[in-house]
């Protein structure tokens, strides 16, 4: 399969963030992953996936340029039930590796030994579960670790580079949560939404449709709730690398709205109409 280039206004592609939560939506049917099986059936079929993953965490950035990645089960403890769920989904090399050379001065380099981590494969499960759409995976430039991470701008200016994909028929997915603390969640998914929790998703998305996107590069601005929601980037770069994609006057919707544990975010959004 090959990509040729489409100015066709009318054929591009939305953005998507997803807020991935606990492996365990893998296997559960609840109001997000319902919300995710209806989002597949109304999205154009893409020619390609490309995940921003939150769970592959890269000194410099890569792009994963497998023919046949393998499935990576980066979760511990979980039922059995988890670790045996494929996702046969194909790579698309020769995009890795456009993709490469379109952020050559980025230094984006090809890695064939990073597999499908469940950022990705957890959700697609869901929305395209006949695994028959190429996927790929970008990660991000973390440094040597949470300290040496990349400024927030430098990662949006990165993103905006992949604008062409969307016209090119590739569906672009930033995959992480927006309010992520694994330090105090309540090990009970339906538990009562922290008041700190549900200030910061709130806030964030008061800027999302304002078209804020400063606001949400210079998070640590909001305040004590920004500290406790997103302690680290990990989980909070993929939203980055969303919404510099957002063009001028397109829309933000939002799929799916809500919390798991007490403290993580699901909230998950659409930039762009379909």
């Amino acid at each position: 399969m090959t990509l040729k280039e489409n100015k066709n206004e009318e054929l591009k592609m939305p953005v998507l963030f997803i807020g991935h939560g606990s492996p365990m939506n893998i296997i559960s049917d609840n109001k997000f992953t319902q919300h995710l099986k209806k989002l597949g059936k109304v999205l154009p079929k893409p020619k390609a996936i490309l995940v921003i993953s939150a769970h592959w965490l890269t000194s410099g950035t890569r792009v994963l340029c497998s023919k046949k990645p393998s499935l990576i089960y980066d979760f511990y403890g979980f039922p059995k039930e988890l670790y045996e769920i494929d996702y046969p989904s194909p790579g698309m090399p020769e995009l890795a590796t456009l993709i490469s050379k379109k952020l050559e001065s980025y230094n984006v380099i090809c890695d064939h030994e990073w597999g499908y981590d469940h950022a990705s494969w957890a959700i697609l499960k869901h929305i395209y579960p006949n695994a028959d759409i190429p996927v790929l995976e970008l990660s991000l430039d973390y440094g040597f670790n949470r300290w040496n991470v990349k400024p927030m701008e430098y990662h949006y200016q990165l993103a905006k580079n992949l604008t062409f994909l969307r016209e090119q028929g590739v569906l672009i997915i930033g995959s992480g949560n927006i309010v992520h603390n694994l330090g105090i969640i309540d090990f009970n998914v339906d538990a009562p939404i922290m008041d700190w929790a549900k200030q910061l998703d709130e806030t964030v998305k008061k800027n999302l449709l304002n078209y804020n996107h400063q606001n949400l590069i210079n998070f640590k601005e909001m305040g004590h709730v920004a500290n406790l929601g997103i302690p680290t980037w990990d989980h909070y770069l993929p939203l980055i690398y969303t919404i510099a994609l957002q063009e001028k006057d397109e829309p933000v919707i939002f799929i799916h709205e809500g919390f798991q544990h007490g403290s993580v975010s699901m909230r998950c959004i659409q930039i762009g109409k379909i």
